[in-house]
């Protein structure tokens, strides 16, 4: 680590929820495309957890379905210090492995599969209409996961990345693009995490 990046690192407080137990990042395919992009992964998996994190999630934004196969194929090499679920978008399954990878599987149809399977759940008589909440609407959910820290290389926007689970995330847009990112802009976004005051909605 330069000394730079050791003078960021030792600014950070490590007080109780001083450091975000669930992060997420937002990647798309030409990202990954980038020569050392998967490189920049793996390290990335280890600033994480090195930093506090017990539960990671990646969404990787893809405009073009046939690419899907080979970023899975990629992303199931990637050595990570603790286990990763590589899932498509044909995956509907829960996971609960401490790195989650999505590929094109955006929030819009996560949350319209999990109202499909409450809705069946009440036709079956299994749930009262009248007493349906976001509780039964989260137990649907692929990624039962609030990421307390949302991190978007190269573009301000969410790309429909985990839209129920991140409301009350805080948010962190770098214009550092994918292929140039270091530890240092980690460190950064974890810096702006702790100098915010989180407020949940309220």
């Amino acid at each position: 680590m330069g000394l730079y990046d050791r003078y960021l690192g030792a600014r950070l407080r490590y007080t109780d929820a001083s450091l975000p137990e669930t992060v997420a990042l937002i990647l798309t395919e030409r990202d990954l495309l980038e020569q050392g992009a998967y490189r920049t992964l793996e390290e990335w998996f280890e600033w994480a957890f090195e930093y506090g994190a017990e539960r990671v999630v990646v969404y990787v934004s893809v405009l073009d379905e046939g690419v899907v196969d080979t970023i899975r194929r990629e992303l199931e090499t990637v050595d990570a210090p603790r286990v990763v679920a590589v899932r498509g978008p044909e995956d509907d399954e829960r996971a609960d492995a401490p790195v989650l990878v999505s590929i094109g599987l955006g929030g819009k149809h996560e949350f319209a599969t999990a109202v499909r399977k409450v809705a069946r759940a009440v036709d079956a008589g299994e749930l009262n209409p009248e007493e349906v909440d976001e509780a039964d609407v989260e137990r649907e959910l692929v990624f039962p996961v609030d990421p307390d820290l949302v991190v978007k290389t190269g573009a301000e926007r969410l790309s429909d990345f985990m839209i129920w689970q991140s409301v009350y995330s805080e948010l962190h847009f770098t214009d550092v693009n994918w292929r140039d990112f270091r530890k240092r802009d980690y460190l950064r976004a974890l810096r702006d995490y702790q100098n915010r005051q989180r407020r949940f909605g309220r």
